[in-house]
């Protein structure tokens, strides 16, 4: 097997995996081992991949039907692109283990495990693809497979939480397509590498501005960021918890990875237009998803705001651009992925043992004190979250707020510090209730729930990377530092 073929391994098998898990339908307990070890398989090549470019310092390309770039399909893996699928992987893992422990009906559907599969190979796809149109055709299969997940929900408004997921999708979708339209008729390709260098030699196209306006409202429906946030609470809400789990922890990392790539490859002549916005849209998202995870009703709500403040502090720090930023804001991704997958497990797991499955602060008050290992883990992930040592949370924050003072950003960290303390404040409000709060008389907890698992193993790997946090520190050094030179991206795929 040659090392370019580890390009696709992390796509081809979780595809292949979904159709013959399709196949296995009737025999449910083969079929969740069988994708459950697929998963765990494609975790392995994204490993050794990101491991062989970090390794080898240059992309791995690889030309589909041998067809060399621009005319044919392009899977690239840089150091950036390696590490979103890796960090996409690792979590759908956690996904795929929590499912196997939980009491959902909906994981006992023939089609949910398939429908997990061709999520991952959506959105792992989307990580690795050197193409827009490639990224929309793998874009619109992670919603596929998203909204069909979350309308089999056991919630009674899973199907209408899915339906607002699909539109607002399409109108994510349309904006994309319009942003390839523009940019093929301006410069007669859609290879990410050939349009950095015909942008880099002629940005004067009219439709080029319009192409960035087009793309920047995609990347914002995929990544929940205000004001395209507002699918986001409802549906995740309503989702089973392994999905709104996967959902709301890296899917919404789609539009952090494309943010990414309009700034230092595609649009880097032009990124002093975008990066105010993000600036501006990361301060105000920081303040609304921390206020709107104070005020509601539903711990799976909270979280899904919470998701929206903490994606703020993100691009926040790509706004900045600083070669500090940029590293603050890959660790702060990695980190966030990680703990909030973790969290929305556990309220998941709490759920379960409610008198009635829900996650409602009315129904889950003091139904943590029969859980104290989940009131620990809570705990834990509250921390991380909210950038308390020492989970990985505070080195992604401390980054964050250095790389601030170095770009003498006074007034937006003040604004994202002060918000901050508003993590605390519900993550906290959180524990009082369900692990501290008595039930109310008469209630009675489930005697079995979920399974901790899955967010132990993903805590525990959030407070190992805070208590040695220099290997993930350097690697996403060494992401910025490969990113400050797009021309190599360029060189790699178009071949010299």
């Amino acid at each position: 097997m040659t090392n370019e073929f580890l390009v696709v391994l992390p796509i081809l098998v979780p595809l292949t995996a979904a159709v013959i898990a399709i196949a296995l339908r009737r025999r449910h307990e083969v079929q969740a081992a069988w994708s459950f070890g697929s998963m765990l398989t494609s975790l392995v090549f994204a490993v050794l991949l990101l491991a062989d470019v970090w390794g080898q310092g240059r992309p791995l390309v690889f030309q589909l039907g041998g067809w060399p770039a621009p005319f044919g399909i392009s899977l690239v893996a840089d150091v950036l692109s390696a590490l979103m699928a890796v960090m996409c992987q690792l979590v759908l893992a956690g996904g795929f283990l929590y499912a196997l422990g939980c009491r959902d009906q909906c994981a006992q559907y023939p089609m949910f495990y398939p429908l997990f599969l061709l999520l991952a190979t959506g959105l792992t796809g989307a990580m690795l693809t050197g193409d827009l149109f490639n990224l929309f055709v793998f874009a619109e299969l992670l919603v596929f497979a998203g909204a069909a997940l979350t309308a089999m929900s056991d919630d009674r408004f899973g199907a209408e939480a899915a339906y607002k997921y699909f539109y607002i999708s399409l109108v994510a979708s349309i904006a994309l397509l319009l942003a390839c339209g523009s940019l093929y008729v301006s410069y007669g390709t859609l290879n990410m590498a050939d349009l950095a260098r015909r942008i880099a030699a002629d940005p004067s196209p009219p439709l080029v501005l319009p192409a960035m306006a087009f793309l920047m409202v995609f990347f914002m429906v995929k990544g929940a960021v205000m004001p395209f946030h507002f699918w986001q609470p409802d549906f995740h809400t309503a989702a089973p918890t392994p999905v709104h789990a996967v959902l709301s922890s890296v899917v919404v990392k789609l539009g952090i990875y494309g943010f990414f790539r309009m700034t230092t490859l595609l649009f880097p002549g032009q990124a002093e237009l975008i990066r105010p916005v993000l600036v501006v849209a990361g301060a105000v998202g920081v303040w609304f998803g921390g206020l709107g995870a104070v005020g509601t009703y539903d711990a799976k709500r909270m979280l899904a705001y919470s998701t929206l403040g903490q994606l703020g502090f993100i691009l926040v720090a790509i706004g900045w651009g600083t070669p500090l930023a940029l590293a603050a804001a890959i660790v702060y991704a990695f980190n966030h992925s990680l703990l909030k997958a973790a969290m929305l497990m556990l309220a998941g797991s709490v759920a379960s043992r409610a008198p009635v499955k829900t996650a409602a602060f009315d129904v889950i008050t003091g139904v943590g004190k029969k859980m104290p290992l989940a009131g620990v883990l809570f705990l834990l992930g509250g921390m991380g979250l909210a950038g308390i040592p020492p989970l990985n949370g505070f080195i992604g924050k401390l980054m964050l707020f250095q790389s601030g003072v170095e770009s003498q950003a006074y007034l937006p960290l003040a604004v994202i510090g002060l918000a901050g303390i508003v993590t605390l404040v519900y993550v906290m409000r959180a524990f009082q209730r369900i692990w501290w709060v008595p039930m109310p008389a008469g209630a009675k907890t489930k005697p079995y729930g979920d399974r901790l698992i899955a967010p132990a193993i993903l805590i525990a790997l959030s407070l190992a990377l805070g208590l040695w946090a220099e290997p993930l520190l350097r690697l996403a050094y060494d992401t910025v530092a490969w990113l400050s030179v797009p021309e190599q991206y360029v060189r790699v795929v178009l071949g010299g």
